[in-house]
């Protein structure tokens, strides 16, 4: 479904890339989380597949969304292609949102931009989005402001609003890092149930690596750019290659002694 070949990136004025060389193949359905700490160049990854880096960076390597080159598209397909066939869970869209407008107006003009609706067509299609994600009172949180609404909240609203069109990959960026650890997993388990519910693949960028392998199927562990571990869960769990790897999984809280997954 996804398919990553020989990836590097190197942002304007820097010698040393931020991605170099990583390669990864994606099934329809599946979850692959990518993780690492701050510069390791998991953001880098995702924006790359998303289109949204600078114009100024220096791109090689191929990425391929059902047979289709992401790479070869021009600014006006990917503007098209964005929230359709691809969409992004911002890390808080609590910030994302635009504070001064209400959370109506803002999902309305978002499905507009994609289908020739009128206001009244558009805000109920919103509305039922808001409903799938078992929001309570749609129609009170598309009068609200983002302020109003609470982390958890304003997350299943950008949730909501990343899954209109249905699209074929999800890319959740640190969904969970601004939320309180019981909504945390109230995120997680709506994810997963996206996942079971819509078949859709999620590539998931986190620190978190408890998290990442709860639920994914595929673990990706980047390092200054470099992917240093990769596999099922259970094979970057139990067989660590790297150094690095290992030191993480040893910075995993336990419990009854083991790490779980």
């Amino acid at each position: 479904m996804l398919k990553i070949e020989n990836l590097s990136v190197c942002y304007e004025g820097n010698q040393n890339p931020s991605v170099q060389d990583f390669n990864l193949t994606m099934k329809k359905g599946e979850i692959v989380g990518i993780v690492g700490e701050s510069g390791s160049g998991k953001s880098t990854v995702l924006k790359t597949v998303l289109g949204a880096l600078p114009k100024t960076a220096k791109i090689t390597g191929a990425i391929d969304l059902q047979g289709e080159s992401l790479l070869a598209q021009s600014p006006a397909q990917w503007q098209k292609m964005r929230g359709t066939k691809l969409s992004l869970i911002f890390q808080d869209s609590s910030s994302a949102l635009n504070p001064i407008r209400k959370i109506g107006p803002q999902f309305e003009e978002y499905i507009q931009q994609h289908l020739s609706l009128d206001s009244k067509s558009a805000r109920q299609k919103a509305e039922e989005m808001l409903i799938k994600m078992r929001l309570p009172d749609a129609k009170s949180i598309m009068d609200s402001y983002p302020h109003q609404l609470s982390g958890g909240m304003c997350q299943r609203v950008g949730i909501a609003m990343a899954m209109t069109f249905n699209p074929e990959l999800l890319l959740a960026d640190e969904p969970t890092s601004a939320l309180d650890v019981v909504t945390q997993q109230q995120i997680v388990e709506e994810l997963l149930l996206l996942r079971k519910s819509y078949h859709t693949s999620i590539l998931l960028v986190t620190h978190n690596l408890a998290m990442a392998a709860y639920m994914s199927d595929q673990l990706v562990v980047m390092e200054k750019g470099v992917v240093v571990d990769c596999g099922t869960v259970l094979e970057v769990i139990e067989s660590p290659t790297s150094d690095y790897t290992k030191r993480l999984l040893a910075a995993v809280p336990e419990l009854g002694g083991a790490l779980h997954v």
